[in-house]
């Protein structure tokens, strides 16, 4: 059977790929950040995106499934204990890739691939910051015909002292 066409495979065969898949979420998950060339970062990122995302349902059927892609229990376990809680409020981009400089003895392109744990700007805060920026507009729109009718007021004056 001739070999599948569809795009580079990181280890040489399909079933050297999975393995080298497995053991580098593994060590993602294990550190949070690993270093490695660019290829891998890029075919990493989807396959532990889709992990995180069975975790978050956090079903026993989906921990099976994750165990069968990554067969360490330590790692799944921490993955589904520890991991899954800090990604509940967020859909999507659990990952983040780095460009580094070049290895030195290949000058293969590197990057770090981690994990995102800090908490974004959640749309309730944006929702507040857009409430806050609005009651401001409101005030300063209250104030204006106020000013307004201020300045009307005194050159009106201004006229009655005028014709006198």
């Amino acid at each position: 059977m001739p070999t599948p066409k569809k795009g580079a495979r990181l280890g040489g065969s399909a079933s050297h790929q999975k393995h080298i898949l497995s053991n580098l979420a593994a060590q993602l998950i294990e550190h949070g950040a690993i270093k490695t060339t660019d290829a891998k970062a890029k075919v990493l990122r989807p396959y532990v995106e889709k992990l995180i995302t069975k975790a978050k349902s956090g079903t026993l059927a989906d921990r099976r499934n994750v165990l069968k892609l990554v067969p360490h229990k330590d790692v799944v376990a921490h993955l589904f204990d520890e991991l899954a809680p800090k990604f509940e409020n967020r859909t999507g981009g659990y990952t983040r890739i780095v460009k580094l400089e070049n290895r030195k003895g290949d000058n293969a392109p590197m990057s770090l691939i981690a994990l995102v744990l800090e908490e974004t700007v959640s749309s309730e805060a944006t929702r507040a910051a857009r409430a806050a920026a609005s009651k401001v507009a409101e005030e300063k729109a209250d104030e204006a015909p106020a000013a307004e009718e201020a300045a009307v007021e005194a050159e009106e004056a201004e006229a009655k002292d005028d014709e006198k």
